[in-house]
């Protein structure tokens, strides 16, 4: 059976020059995009109650926009005048770039890796006497902590804000012919919004290994896992597997 609708859990991209809409072109198939998880901020007050004192750090770890928002909303909130001397350690490029919502960047010390902050090795052992503020959500995973502790690295982690489920029990899931997660977040959303969900003949495609993990222990059959050798990102590996699917199909 050919694949001819493909539900994103994401948000909707802000660009019409996406990848997606060009795979969607490309493949003949119709792209809808739904988040199924979505991030609330916490409270100057829950903020406090986790025992963090802004001042008390040189370096901050951002690893989403999300982190960027929270962090930059809570200091401000806090009345915390974030100093010029303040070292941000990006996972990306992208993020880093982001920033400027907030801070003029060229006059900011500001270190971004290519495929996350473990690319910043060499810069964490040059700043081994400060301390890092790890700002993340309720529900990370531990990569990023075991990395720092691995490399010996002083830092605070702390919930800026909440991974939370969104209310899809009326959204018609089980029309489409493919569901694609990104997160295990968003696998739990799914499992939550629709208990009685039957995968049936609906392919499933995950992005990441933690993602693939969840779906799977969810009771879900993973037909595409990305990220591939040859397609690093979600769209590519999607682009491919329609080729695979819709190709062979006589239907």
């Amino acid at each position: 059976m050919k694949i001819r609708s493909v539900l994103i859990s994401q948000p909707k991209p802000e660009t019409e020059k996406s990848p997606y809409y060009e795979v969607a072109k490309s493949q003949k198939v119709s792209l809808e995009f739904k988040p199924f998880i979505h991030v609330e901020g916490v409270t100057a007050a829950e903020l406090r109650k986790q025992k963090v004192d802004f001042s008390e750090y040189g370096c901050v770890v951002l690893t989403s926009k999300s982190s960027v928002d929270h962090y930059f909303r809570l200091a401000q909130e806090m009345r915390f005048s974030i100093p010029e001397t303040m070292k941000y350690f990006c996972a990306s490029e992208t993020i880093a770039l982001y920033m400027q919502k907030y801070i003029v960047y060229r006059k900011r010390k500001i270190f971004h890796g290519t495929n996350g902050v473990e690319d910043l090795l060499d810069n964490f052992k040059k700043n081994k006497t400060e301390r890092f503020l790890f700002p993340c959500s309720d529900k990370h995973s531990d990569k990023i902590t075991d990395f720092l502790n691995k490399n010996k690295i002083a830092f605070t982690k702390a919930a800026f804000y909440k991974t939370v489920s969104s209310d899809m029990s009326q959204f018609p899931v089980q029309d489409f012919d493919m569901l694609v997660f990104f997160s295990p977040n968003g696998v739990e959303s799914l499992s939550k919004n629709f208990p009685d969900f039957k995968q049936g003949n609906i392919h499933v495609g995950t992005f990441g290994e933690g993602t693939a993990q969840a779906a799977e222990a969810s009771g879900l059959v993973v037909q595409l896992k990305a990220p591939m050798p040859k397609a690093p990102s979600m769209a590519m590996a999607l682009e491919w597997y329609l080729k695979q699917v819709n190709g062979k199909s006589n239907k």
